[in-house]
């Protein structure tokens, strides 16, 4: 199984980087992908990352799921890059697994992809995921597509998304492991 996450300037670090771990820990071959011409991005914490690939030369047609992180101005970063955009949509067209937390579901709602399923967002997005039914929760699976609230959550949704894409054994291999 192999997920794409997606990381532009002003990402928040640790949604990013605990899902990144989290997939690894549990077998999963993970992307990290810069959208900019550059492999260093910062987070908005200021933190450097250095992305393993490029948008512009990656040919993500091998992966089975995306990850969006939140963050600010990453998740805006992220919706204003138009290659990404359709991405969204092909791998949504396909039945791919979409991941996103913190702001970065508004861009699935965007897209018109949380319409009457059941999502969660950082307080304040809730309009944002046109169609959708927000609930409070901290992690919401809804067929295909898994959200998070926010930062805190990252260790449910990053179990989330090892489940979807291995097993629920090998999730809870990874919780017992991390001591979760």
């Amino acid at each position: 199984m192999k997920l794409y996450a997606f990381i532009a300037d002003g990402f928040e670090t640790v949604e990013a980087l605990g899902v990144v771990d989290i997939l690894r820990r549990g077998g999963v071959d993970v992307c990290t992908v810069s959208i900019k011409s550059d492999r260093t991005v910062i987070s908005s914490h200021r933190i450097p990352v250095i992305a393993d690939a490029l948008f512009d030369e990656t040919d993500f047609g091998d992966g089975d799921a995306l990850f969006l992180p939140g963050g600010l101005p990453g998740t805006t970063n992220l919706e204003a890059h138009e290659g990404l955009s359709k991405l969204i949509d092909q791998y949504a067209a396909e039945g791919k697994i979409l991941g996103a937390i913190c702001a970065a579901p508004s861009i699935l709602g965007h897209h018109n992809l949380l319409q009457g399923k059941n999502a969660t967002c950082f307080p304040g997005y809730e309009n944002d995921l046109y169609g959708a039914n927000a609930v409070g929760e901290g992690v919401v699976k809804d067929g295909r597509i898994v959200t998070g609230k926010g930062m805190g959550k990252t260790v449910d949704i990053g179990l989330a998304l090892l489940e979807m894409l291995t097993d629920k054994a090998t999730a809870d291999t990874v919780k017992n492991k991390i001591q979760y």
